[in-house]
């Protein structure tokens, strides 16, 4: 089928392949990077992103935390404060959002560290950063940042797959985390 009636006939593969696209474009050894970060399973780790890529980033640190990390997203009332040997994820397509590059300066002012997921790997954010994982969105047929927030949750579910398989019983263990209240 025609990639230009794909959107119109059947909009689900056309919002995929802008995701495939995307992916496809990944730098591997950056993303080699950003799992290495999580090398530590004992560090503590913040998660946060504003609108969509704050959920994106909630669902990412669901995974985490059923992995066994020990994670807490900005905002919630029981996230304790950030300090040394903690790290901070932020997901920030414009890598300019006041709220998320004031959260980055806050944290390397207590001397945890950055990671951001960024369309924008020269952008503010990024100049903070720790670790950059660039998102290359280009063209796109979606409304507003979609393929970058969709792009994101995909990313760290893939370097929770990654950390997954180093780990036996990966699987039952995070089923065993998995919240039982619902």
């Amino acid at each position: 089928m025609d990639p230009r009636q794909t959107a119109w006939a059947r909009p689900w593969l056309a919002v995929g392949q802008e995701i495939a696209g995307v992916l496809d474009r990944i730098d591997a050894d950056a993303f080699a990077r950003l799992v290495a970060a999580f090398d530590d399973p004992g560090r503590r780790w913040f998660f946060s992103g504003q609108g969509r890529s704050g959920l994106s980033a909630q669902m990412a640190a669901m995974r985490f935390m059923h992995l066994g990390y020990t994670v807490h997203c900005v905002g919630e009332v029981s996230a304790p404060s950030i300090r040394k040997g903690n790290a901070l994820l932020i997901i920030s397509g414009s890598g300019e959002t006041p709220t998320s590059v004031n959260f980055a300066r806050l944290a390397k002012s207590e001397g945890a560290d950055v990671v951001t997921l960024t369309c924008k790997p020269g952008g503010t954010l990024a100049s903070i950063a720790d670790l950059v994982l660039s998102v290359p969105i280009e063209a796109t047929a979606q409304f507003g940042g979609s393929l970058f927030e969709q792009s994101c949750l995909i990313l760290l579910d893939s370097v929770v797959l990654a950390l997954a398989a180093r780990l036996s019983g990966a699987h039952e263990t995070m089923l065993y985390r998995h919240t039982n209240l619902q």
